[in-house]
C-alpha cells in the first residue's frame, strides 16, 4: 500500500498542492474568561470562520466550514454586512467595565446591502423573515414601525467601497426573550456543533442561569491579505455570559470551568486551526498580582485592550503538552487576597437613561453621559429611536454640561408617522473632560386603538436602548498588530490610530406606561348581557314552547275512602 501511494504521488505531483488550494477556509475558536470587579465572571466565546470565496456572485456550490444557510442568504439578497444579536439582560458598564462587544436587551439587527440591490425595503423584509426561521426568533415582527436608516451611526465594520446610508437598515425588538430555542440553531451553525472544542461548554442549563446572556452573528467582507486585492468573507459567532459565582466564606471569589459550565475541556475542534483559552490575570494595581491560575498556562500574552494594558494566561488546546498530565482541562482561578472596592476601575465612557415626569399624558426622556477622562475631551454620536406613540417635542431638547448649554455639532431628526415609522434622532456631542452631560426631551403619550394593545397592556411598552458611538482616547499608546495573529476579541473594531479606540455602548431600555382602557369592562358587559338574555329570553322561550296537559283528579284509593267515612262520622271535613 505504501509503494502504491508513492507511485500515485509521483504520477500526480500537483495533487497535494491542488488540495491545499481548494481548502480556502479556516476556523479559529477562543474563550476569554474575565473576572469582573463585582466578583462576577464574564465568559466570551468567539468562533471565527474565514472563507476566501466570492459569495455575492453566487458562484459557490460547495460549503465546508461556512454555514450554507447564511452563505446562500448573503448571495441571494445582496447582503454586504449582517449583524444580529439576541440578548437577555443588561450589561452594567459602570460596574463591569467595557465589554468586548455589547448588545442591547432583546433582538438587534442591522444590515448593509450591496449597491446592486434595487428595492432595499423588500430585501430587508425578506431577510428578517428568513433569519426569524433560522434562529427561531420573532424577527418577523420587524417592519416599518421599528426600522430606521441611521446617517452617522453604524458605519461598516468590514471592507466597504462606499457608505451610502440608504443601503443601511437598523431595527431593535427590546421585548424579545432569548431562550434555548435560539441557542440550539446558533450552535448548529458551528463547524463542530457542540460535540467538540470549546462548544462543549455551551450547556443551555448553565448559560441561561446567569446574569447576562448575549449571542450574536456577524458577517462582513475583509481583506484577504495586506495588499487587499481580493476579498474574503468572515463569520463571527460570539456568545457572552456573566456568571454570579460569589462563593460564600472568607470573602473569596474562586471559580473554575466546571463550576461555571458543569463541564471541562477535553480536546479542540478537529476542524479548527487555532483553539485557545484566555484568562485575564491583569493586576488591578501596581502591587503584586491578585490572581492565581491553575494549571500553569501554556504561555502569557500581553496586549493593550480598550486603552488598558492587559495580561492573559493562554491555554492552547492544540498544544500536545496540554493534555499530557490529565485528559481534561479545568481552569481554576483563586484570589490571593480579597479585592478592595476602591480598586474598581471606572470606565472612561458610560451612560444611563430613565423616564421622568408624572401622569399618563406627558413625560421626559433623560440621558446621562459620563466622560471620566481626567484631561481629554472627545465627541460622541448619540442615536435615539423612539416609537411613534411617544410624540416627541423637539423644541424641548436640552443638552446641559457643567451647568452650561452644549450645542451639538451635528443633528439629524426624522419625525415619526403614526403607525408607519418611529422617531430618529442623531446628534454629535462634544464631551468635556471629567464631565456629565444631561440630555432631556419631552414627549406626549398617544392614544392607541383597542386592537393595538398587547395581551398585557398594563405591563407597559418598551422603548429601545440609545446607542453611543465614540473614539475614546487611550491613556496607553496602542501598537499596530497583525489582525490574524492577535486574539479575536481585539480585532472586531479595528482602530485607525494608536491614540484612541472605538467603543459602542447601549443604555437601558425604557418601560413606558400608556393610557390604557379598562379591558375588564367588556368582560363585565358581556357577563351582564348574557345573564339578562339567558333569564329573560329563556323564560319567554320556555313559555312559548311548553305544552300544558290537564290532569283529571283521581277519586283516590280504598284507604282514602275509609278515611273519609271515619271523618264523616267524626264531623271533620273530608279529604
Amino acid at each position: 500500500a505504501a509503494a502504491l501511494l508513492l507511485l500515485l504521488l509521483a504520477a500526480c505531483p500537483g495533487a497535494g498542492r491542488g488540495a491545499g488550494r481548494e481548502r480556502r477556509d479556516a476556523l479559529r475558536e477562543e474563550l476569554l474568561l474575565s473576572p469582573l470587579p463585582t466578583g462576577d465572571v464574564a465568559a466570551t466565546f468567539q468562533f471565527r470562520t474565514r472563507w476566501d470565496a466570492d459569495l455575492p456572485r453566487g458562484a459557490v456550490s460547495h460549503y465546508r466550514l461556512f454555514p450554507k444557510a447564511l452563505g446562500r442568504l448573503v448571495a441571494a439578497l445582496g447582503v454586504r454586512e449582517l449583524h444580529l444579536a439576541l440578548t437577555q439582560g443588561f450589561w452594567r458598564t459602570r460596574l463591569w467595565g467595557q465589554p468586548p462587544l455589547q448588545a442591547p436587551a432583546g433582538a438587534e439587527l442591522w444590515v448593509w446591502f450591496q449597491p446592486t440591490v434595487t428595492d432595499v425595503d423588500k430585501a430587508w423584509k425578506e431577510l428578517s423573515n428568513i433569519l426569524s426561521g433560522i434562529f427561531c426568533a420573532s424577527l418577523n415582527f420587524i417592519d416599518s414601525t421599528n426600522t430606521v436608516i441611521p446617517t452617522a451611526s453604524f458605519k461598516p465594520l468590514g471592507l466597504a467601497n462606499g457608505t451610502d446610508h440608504h443601503l443601511l437598515r437598523y431595527a431593535v425588538l427590546p421585548r424579545e426573550v432569548v431562550c434555548t430555542e435560539n441557542l440550539t440553531p446558533w450552535k448548529k451553525l458551528l463547524p463542530c456543533g457542540s460535540k467538540a472544542g470549546l462548544a462543549v461548554l455551551l450547556k443551555a442549563e448553565r448559560l441561561f442561569h446567569s446574569s447576562y446572556h448575549s449571542q450574536a452573528v456577524h458577517i462582513r467582507p475583509i481583506c484577504r491579505d495586506a495588499s487587499c486585492m481580493a476579498v474574503s468573507w468572515e463569520l463571527r459567532q460570539t456568545l457572552t455570559v456573566v456568571f454570579d459565582v460569589f462563593s460564600s466564606g472568607q470573602g473569596k471569589k474562586d471559580w473554575s470551568l466546571f463550576k461555571m459550565f458543569s463541564r471541562t475541556l477535553t480536546d479542540a475542534c478537529p476542524l479548527a486551526s487555532q483553539s485557545k483559552v484566555y484568562v485575564d490575570i491583569s493586576p488591578k494595581n501596581k502591587e503584586k498580582e491578585l490572581l492565581e491560575v491553575t494549571p500553569p498556562p501554556t504561555s502569557v500574552h500581553e496586549a493593550v485592550v480598550q486603552g488598558d494594558k492587559k495580561t492573559y494566561a493562554v491555554y492552547d488546546l492544540l498544544s500536545p503538552s496540554l493534555f499530557n498530565t490529565s485528559r481534561s482541562l479545568n481552569v481554576q482561578l483563586k484570589w490571593k487576597r480579597p479585592q478592595d472596592s476602591s480598586e474598581m476601575p471606572i470606565p472612561v465612557l458610560h451612560a444611563q437613561r430613565y423616564v421622568g415626569g408624572y401622569g399618563l399624558q406627558t413625560g421626559e426622556i433623560c440621558t446621562l453621559i459620563y466622560n471620566t477622562h481626567p484631561y481629554r475631551a472627545f465627541p460622541v454620536i448619540l442615536l435615539e429611536t423612539v416609537p411613534w406613540y411617544l410624540r416627541l417635542y423637539v423644541h424641548t431638547l436640552t443638552i446641559i454640561t457643567k451647568g452650561k448649554e452644549n450645542k451639538p455639532s451635528y443633528i439629524h431628526y426624522q419625525p415619526a408617522q403614526d403607525r408607519r415609522r418611529p422617531h430618529l434622532l442623531e446628534m454629535l456631542i462634544q464631551l468635556p473632560a471629567n464631565s456629565v452631560t444631561k440630555i432631556t426631551i419631552q414627549f406626549e403619550r398617544a392614544l392607541l386603538k383597542w386592537t393595538e394593545y398587547p395581551p398585557d397592556p398594563n405591563h407597559g411598552f418598551y422603548v429601545g436602548s440609545s446607542v453611543l458611538s465614540a473614539l475614546v482616547p487611550s491613556v496607553i499608546a496602542m501598537k499596530d498588530v497583525d489582525v490574524e495573529q492577535s486574539p479575536l476579541f481585539t480585532s472586531l473594531f479595528p482602530s485607525s490610530d494608536g491614540s484612541s479606540y472605538f467603543v459602542r455602548l447601549y443604555t437601558e431600555p425604557l418601560l413606558v406606561n400608556l393610557p390604557t382602557p379598562d379591558f375588564s369592562m367588556p368582560y363585565n358587559v358581556i357577563c351582564l348581557t348574557c345573564t339578562v338574555v339567558a333569564v329573560c329570553y329563556g323564560s319567554f322561550y320556555n313559555l312559548l314552547t311548553r305544552t300544558f296537559h290537564v290532569e283529571e283528579p283521581s277519586r283516590g284509593g280504598l284507604a282514602k275512602r275509609l278515611a273519609n267515612v271515619i271523618r264523616k262520622f267524626r264531623g271533620v271535613p273530608l279529604l
